[in-house]
């Protein structure tokens, strides 16, 4: 009877105890979040704000995706279009920089106002645009408790057979961890599309061709791939000048192929690395355990050659410390190595991160410590480390690689390059983008000149502004109906190559999240599908909650509505005419300007990049010249010009900051003497500058 006893109190104790481990590993919300990105943490918020039960499955173990992760140097074009949940996530970023205690590593005053198209810290709108990785994640998992959301980390979708689906719906999902979930909507906020490719949802992986959706910058670009180049004609070959040494490390031995055709090949990915040059929080470059110098030859040559192209983007953020990011034509975008990364196993991508990973600490150790490298290049890059007091748990590298592009999803609406440029219109707007349309190279190949001698060329970037902000269709963010009813995706939505590379952007990551989570508890109030949702009330809560749907036309700015250059006397260099050194940025943020457009340096890349106005005197004598620019509070306080004239070379400095009185456009630089006929130049350096350098028009006026 005893034995008895025993045997019901322990068969008890093993059903209570298979209950509860049962209970725990199966979670019924209204909503299912898929990822632990900024979208995720921003959709998840607005459920909980509209009333509805939600759960963030997360397969990292840190939230914030690539916001929390080094991308601190906010990319996103005109700041008028971030609305909602995304705005109050840079007013957050202003309120922490507001505090004293904030700035431990630099003096507030001393750290400037430096930003991606706009000031980092914006007082009057109480937004702050630059910051560093773990004040992101701090606001992340503030906003986890102040919303009291339900987030669980490390837990990897099952992609083989994890997703449950009856009559087009999603009903659960299921991770390796064996856990499940099941929910009335679903959302992927993964920036690989895991959850809508597992539920069989209609894909691209790769690039279009032009042809597919009438464009003209998607498939392979070699002639438009003018930024990030080698300069010079660089040997590809082990022993320069012999094929038959073989190719150095990192060069593809296939073409390129046909201009404008399709591919299925990914622009590269790399590391946001997070450095300082403070000497007490900064880690030297380690040295990874496979370090093959060989996989730097093609550096080596570029750096011999005098480029100093590594220093490019470091871009400052608070602290004394940077963003870092590609720069150049051999730099920490490791290219051709990510190909199969969207379509991976977890193993196969852990092995491509690793991979990268060594690749891009390979990349600074080298520069560091190989005795070949150019003495002061070597010891200007060993006075930067690694920030000590970011990405602790990761030895101070990381925990997310950039994945600039994976699976994009094909739904019945697909957003192109012509939607962005306006000449086709979008429906159902549920958000903004504005910045340029952008690709890092694809592939890294061997070109020849017309004697048959082989150099090296990259292909794929793209840099291409889509004349202002333009708007984003609910139906991109929905798949076809026959594919499922219940899944939004606003990460890998619906949308050709070279338009996902001007949508791909953080902030509008946040802003379609945000509509998506709205739409999804519109859906369960409505009973419908995600694509029969009311548009007219979905806008309605949209603008409500804060969202920028649209900005009026007036208030963007066009290619080709500039001041005409032919309505001056003496000679104005603009446009085709100016001849440029490294990389500039076509723009019309700001007007007035002169012609169809100008240029600016991006804030970066300080001392590698010049501007020449080549012309001739229209006659004898004394001339006065002038340079365009619109001032602006973002601009160089402090710009370098030369002037060559008949006395030799002048060096004079200019303030894109200061309005002047002559229609706020035009500044002298002075009077200088011509030979009638003869050719001369003027030039503008961006060496030494705080801000944007621009570069629009110079006028040469006859004086005498």
């Amino acid at each position: 009877m005893v034995l008895f006893k025993n045997f019901l109190f322990n068969f008890f104790c093993f059903c209570f105890l298979t209950f509860n481990v049962y209970a725990q590993k199966n979670y019924d919300r209204d909503v299912i979040i898929y990822g632990g990105t900024s979208a995720a943490i921003s959709a998840a918020i607005q459920v909980k704000k509209m009333g509805k039960s939600v759960i963030v499955v997360s397969p990292d173990k840190f939230l914030g995706g690539l916001s929390s992760n080094g991308l601190g140097w906010t990319d996103s074009g005109k700041k008028e279009a971030i609305g909602g949940i995304a705005r109050e996530f840079y007013h957050r970023v202003w309120r922490h920089y507001q505090s004293v205690d904030s700035w431990r590593w630099q003096k507030k005053d001393d750290y400037g106002n430096r930003g991606q198209g706009s000031p980092a810290i914006d007082g009057e709108k109480r937004t702050m645009w630059i910051f560093e990785p773990q004040v992101a994640e701090f606001i992340f998992n503030s906003w986890v408790k102040e919303n009291d959301l339900e987030v669980l980390t490390n837990e990897w979708l099952d992609r083989e057979q994890g997703v449950l689906k009856k009559g087009g719906k999603i009903i659960s999902i299921t991770t390796l961890s064996g856990t499940v979930f099941t929910g009335q909507v679903f959302i992927d906020c993964t920036y690989e599309g895991d959850l809508m490719a597992a539920a069989n949802v209609s894909y691209f992986v790769g690039r279009e061709s032009n042809e597919k959706y009438g464009e003209r910058l998607s498939g392979v670009q070699t002639k438009n791939a003018k930024s990030h180049q080698f300069k010079g004609r660089v040997d590809p070959f082990v022993i320069q000048g012999d094929p038959s040494s073989g190719l150095l490390a990192r060069i593809s031995d296939k073409p390129p192929g046909a201009e404008g055709s399709g591919d299925s090949k990914m622009q590269a990915y790399n590391f946001r690395l997070c450095l300082t040059q403070v000497e007490s929080n900064r880690v030297p470059f380690p040295k990874p355990d496979d370090y093959d110098p060989e996989q730097y030859e093609l550096l080596l040559r570029t750096l011999r050659a005098g480029s100093k192209h590594v220093f490019g983007k470091f871009d400052p953020i608070p602290n004394n410390k940077t963003d870092t990011n590609n720069h150049g034509p051999f730099s920490t975008d490791n290219i051709g190595m990510n190909y199969l990364y969207p379509e991976g196993s977890y193993e196969d991508r852990k092995k491509i991160i690793i991979e990268h990973v060594h690749y891009q600490k390979g990349y600074f150790y080298f520069i560091c410590n190989d005795p070949r490298v150019p003495e002061d290049v070597r010891k200007r890059m060993s006075s930067w480390g690694l920030a000590k007091d970011e990405f602790k748990d990761n030895r101070n590298w990381p925990n997310q690689i950039y994945v600039r592009e994976a699976r994009r999803m094909v739904s019945d609406f697909v957003m192109t390059e012509l939607h962005l440029r306006g000449e086709l219109k979008t429906p159902k707007s549920i958000g903004m983008g504005s910045y340029n349309m952008d690709s890092h190279h694809v592939q890294r190949y061997v070109a020849k000149d017309e004697n048959g001698t082989a150099y090296v060329l990259n292909e794929g970037d793209i840099q291409v502004n889509p004349g202002g902000p333009y708007q984003i269709s609910y139906d991109c963010i929905v798949p076809k109906i026959e594919d499922c009813e219940n899944l939004l995706v606003p990460v890998c939505l619906s949308s050709s190559h070279i338009a996902f590379g001007s949508i791909r952007m953080e902030p509008v990551f946040m802003i379609l999240a945000q509509s998506a989570a709205t739409a999804a508890v519109l859906s369960i109030d409505g009973n419908s599908s995600v694509q029969d949702v009311n548009y007219s009330l979905l806008k309605e809560k949209l603008i409500e909650d804060g969202q920028v749907l649209e900005i009026k036309q007036q208030d963007q700015v066009a290619f080709g509505v500039g001041i005409n250059p032919n309505d001056f006397n003496g000679v104005v260099v603009d446009g085709n005419q100016l001849v440029f050194e490294g990389e500039w940025v076509e723009s019309t943020s700001i007007r007035p300007f002169v012609g169809s457009s100008y240029f600016h340096d991006g804030n970066g890349g300080k001392g590698m990049r010049f501007a020449k106005f080549p012309f001739q005197a229209p006659k004898k004598g004394l001339h006065e010249i002038m340079v365009s620019f619109a001032a602006s509070g973002n601009r160089a306080g402090k710009v370098r010009y030369e002037i060559e004239d008949e006395k030799g070379i002048t060096e004079t400095f200019i303030d894109q900051r200061k309005v002047t009185d002559n229609d706020k456009i035009w500044h002298s630089l002075g009077s200088f003497t011509f030979k009638e006929g003869k050719s001369y130049n003027l030039k503008v350096y961006n060496q030494d500058t705080e801000g944007y350098v621009i570069v629009d028009a110079a006028h040469i006026i006859p004086l005498d």
